[in-house]
C-alpha cells in the first residue's frame, strides 16, 4: 500500500484532512477549528515527503516528518497526519485503532465538558454558579465538569490584577458575549483578546476563590470541577489560590503560570507550585512531542498533563506520554475542546488505551451539521458521562460523500484521488 493524495479543506470551518492510497483505502484526521486559515496551507507542504510510503507503517511515515512540526498551533499538521495514518491502519486490517494501540484497557472512556465564557452571562459569582448549574443538569450527565475565571476580563477591572494585558494572537469567545460562537464565526478573529502576566491583589484573589467556592457549591462531591482560565498569573499567586481552594478537592487548576499558547514549559516553576499544595496542577494542552513533557513528569512537576492530540503529534505520541507519565505517577486529561467530530472519535480510540493514569478527556465542540456529514457515531454520543468505544475500523467514522460535496467551495477536489 502506498500513499497516493494528501488534501486539506475546510469543511464547516473545520480543517478536514484526507489521505489518499494506492488501494483506495483513505484516511480523515481533523484540526481544531480556530487555526483554519492559516493551517490548510501548513499542511499541505508535507506532502511530497510522504507520497509514495507505506501509511501502515505509521511511525516510519512521522519520522519524515515529525521533526518539522512545533509548538500549538504549527504541531497540528503534523498530528493530524498521523492520525489520518493510524484510521488508514486500521481500516487496511479491519481493526479499530484502539487494538493497534495495544488493546482496550477500558470499555467506554469518561470525558468532561467545559463551560467556555458564553456560558456565563456574567461576572459575578453567582454567574459562575448559575452556568455550573445548567451544565450539571445536561443530558450527557457529566461527572466532571471545567469551567474558566477570565483573567482577561479581570485585566480590564482596575483592582484585580498588578500589571498590564497585551493583545494575543488566539482568539476565545468571549469576544462574542454570551453566544458560543460557530466555527465560522471563530475563524479570522484575531488579535482582540486581552492577555496578561502579574500578581493577583487581595481583591482578585478574593474574587477568583469566592467563584471557584459557589461553583463547587452547585457541584457539591457528586461532580468534580476543574478550573482552567488564570493563565499567566505568577508563581506566587498560582500558589496563594491552590492552598486557599484546597478544602474544596478541586480536579486540578489547569494552564496557571504559562498558558495556552506560550510556547515553553517553566518546569521549575509548576514544581514550586505543585510541590506545595495538595491541590492538582495541570498543563500541557500547548505542548509538542514527547520531549517537551520529559522534565515535567521526571520532576514530578505537575499532577496532571493535558496534551491535545491534535497538537501533541498524534494519538501514538499520546499513548507513549501517557505511559510514561504512568510509570512517575502523573496523570493525565486530554484536552480537546476545538477538535470537532473526528477530533473525537481519534481521543476515544487512544484513551481506551490509555493506562489505568487515566482521568477523563476534553469533550470537543461538534457541531450539529457534522453529525449529518458522518456515519458511525451513535447519537447521543456521551451518556452518564461516559464515550462507548465505537469497534468499526480505523477511528470509527466515515465521511457522508454526497453530504459534503455541498460544503466545499466551488472546485475542491478534496475527494478526488490523484494518479496511482
Amino acid at each position: 500500500m502506498k500513499i497516493i493524495d494528501l488534501k486539506c479543506s475546510s469543511i464547516e470551518g473545520y480543517p478536514t484532512l484526507r489521505i489518499d492510497t494506492d488501494e483506495g483505502i483513505s484516511g480523515i484526521s481533523q484540526i481544531e477549528f480556530y487555526k483554519n486559515e492559516y493551517i490548510i496551507p501548513n499542511v499541505l507542504i508535507y506532502k511530497s515527503a510522504i507520497l509514495g510510503m507505506d501509511p501502515t507503517n505509521v511511525e516510519r511515515v512521522m519520522l519524515r516528518i515529525r521533526h518539522l512540526g512545533s509548538f500549538k498551533p504549527w504541531g497540528s499538521a503534523v498530528s493530524a497526519i498521523e492520525m489520518a495514518l493510524w484510521d488508514i491502519a486500521g481500516k487496511a486490517l479491519g481493526v479499530p485503532v484502539y487494538r493497534l494501540l495495544g488493546g482496550k484497557i477500558r470499555d467506554k472512556v469518561r470525558v468532561y465538558d467545559t463551560i467556555e465564557s458564553g456560558g456565563v452571562k456574567g461576572d459575578a459569582p453567582e454567574d459562575y454558579a448559575e452556568a455550573t448549574r445548567a451544565k450539571k443538569l445536561s443530558p450527557e450527565g457529566f461527572t466532571i465538569i471545567k469551567n474558566s475565571l477570565f483573567l482577561n476580563r479581570m485585566l480590564d477591572s482596575p483592582g484585580y490584577v498588578y500589571g498590564e494585558s497585551e493583545k494575543t494572537g488566539f482568539p476565545q469567545p468571549s469576544i462574542f458575549g454570551s453566544d458560543l460562537p460557530t466555527p465560522k464565526e471563530w475563524v479570522g478573529q484575531i488579535g482582540i483578546v486581552s492577555r496578561g502576566r502579574g500578581e493577583l491583589t487581595e481583591r482578585g484573589l478574593k474574587y477568583v476563590v469566592a467563584c471557584i467556592k459557589a461553583m463547587k457549591e452547585v457541584l457539591g462531591d457528586e461532580v468534580g470541577l476543574a478550573i482552567d482560565g488564570l493563565q499567566g498569573i505568577t508563581i506566587q499567586s498560582c500558589l496563594r489560590v491552590a492552598k486557599a481552594v484546597e478544602p474544596l478537592n478541586l480536579m486540578w487548576l489547569e494552564d496557571t503560570i504559562t498558558g495556552d499558547y506560550t510556547p515553553y514549559t517553566a518546569v521549575e516553576a509548576f514544581r514550586l507550585v505543585s510541590s506545595n499544595t495538595t491541590t492538582p496542577i495541570h498543563t500541557g494542552e500547548q505542548i509538542y512531542l514527547r520531549q517537551g513533557f520529559k522534565a515535567l513528569i521526571e520532576q514530578n512537576a505537575i499532577d496532571v498533563i493535558g496534551p491535545d492530540p491534535c497538537d501533541v503529534g498524534g494519538i501514538g505520541e499520546l499513548k507513549w506520554i501517557a505511559e510514561f507519565a504512568d510509570l512517575h505517577g502523573v496523570t493525565i486529561a486530554p484536552h480537546g475542546v476545538g477538535n470537532g467530530i473526528i477530533g473525537a472519535a481519534a481521543l476515544i480510540q487512544v484513551c481506551a488505551a490509555m493506562p489505568k493514569n487515566f482521568i477523563a478527556f476534553e469533550l470537543p465542540i461538534i457541531p450539529q451539521v457534522w453529525w449529518e456529514l458522518t456515519e458511525g457515531f451513535p447519537k447521543p454520543l456521551i451518556k452518564d458521562g461516559f464515550a462507548e468505544i465505537p469497534e468499526r475500523p480505523g477511528l470509527g467514522l466515515e465521511l457522508n460523500e454526497k453530504r459534503v460535496r455541498k460544503h466545499l467551495a466551488e472546485g475542491d477536489d478534496f475527494f478526488a484521488t490523484k494518479g496511482k
